[in-house]
């Protein structure tokens, strides 16, 4: 499953987050995988994918982060995946 996960700094402060990945790495449990991310120009916030089968991971690895960053977490499919979801099949009805 995908996650998009928007973190909002605490205090619009991105130096305590980029100083313990710096420290300590991603704090991701095995199974967690980092797809990619963008953050603001502002430096605020934070637009990353990530990618498990057991959401108890992103959970561990939020705890790791919640008392630095706020999360907002969306579950999503791929454009791809959305678009063959509607796509015409050769069933007749």
């Amino acid at each position: 499953m995908l996650y998009m996960v928007v973190e909002h700094f605490r205090g619009g402060d991105a130096a305590p987050v980029y100083a313990r990945f710096r420290e300590r790495g991603r704090l991701a449990p095995d199974g967690l995988r980092y797809v990619a991310s963008w953050v603001t120009a502002d430096l605020r916030r934070c637009y990353q994918v990530m990618e498990c089968d057991d959401r108890r991971l992103l959970d561990e690895w939020i705890a790791a982060w919640s008392d630095l960053v706020d999360f907002e977490v969306v579950p999503v499919v791929t454009s791809a995946d959305a678009a063959a979801a509607f796509a015409p099949t050769n069933d007749p009805a």
